[in-house]
């Protein structure tokens, strides 16, 4: 079995970072997702993908899943908006995997991540002819 291979073609984007944030894997979806090469994303910052407007918030629950190796996004799917190379908006949804050393500290955190833009349009879309048909 060829997992490299696997991790190559997914239809989703893995993103590793290690401890403090630099992108040190970046694979073909992400590449079409965040339209970031390869060569240009690793060793970046995830600050490329951030919104300025969410980094504070992103900085300080990395930071505090570093220092204590428990995150509540390994099962759960977060959804937040993200940022194209070209400047646009876009809307990912993720959960995360933490990588731990031998030690047991962690050395990184992977992120497997999937464009939600089109349905998030739709939905807002949708929940404003709801809106327009109840008159609120």
């Amino acid at each position: 079995m060829n997992l490299q291979q696997f991790v190559d073609n997914a239809a989703d984007a893995i993103v590793a970072a290690d401890a403090q944030g630099s992108i040190v894997f970046w694979n073909a979806a992400a590449e079409r997702i965040f339209g970031y090469t390869r060569d240009e994303a690793l060793g970046r910052s995830l600050d490329i993908i951030i919104p300025e407007r969410q980094r504070e918030r992103h900085w300080v629950g990395y930071e505090q899943v570093m220092a204590t190796g428990v995150t509540r996004y390994g099962g759960d799917i977060l959804r937040v908006p993200a940022m194209h190379k070209d400047g646009r908006r876009i809307s990912i949804a993720f959960t995360v995997t933490l990588l731990f050393s031998d030690d047991s500290r962690v050395e990184a955190i992977v992120a497997i991540m999937r464009d939600e833009t089109a349905r998030w349009e739709e939905e807002r879309r949708l929940r404003a002819q709801a809106q327009q048909k109840t008159g609120a």
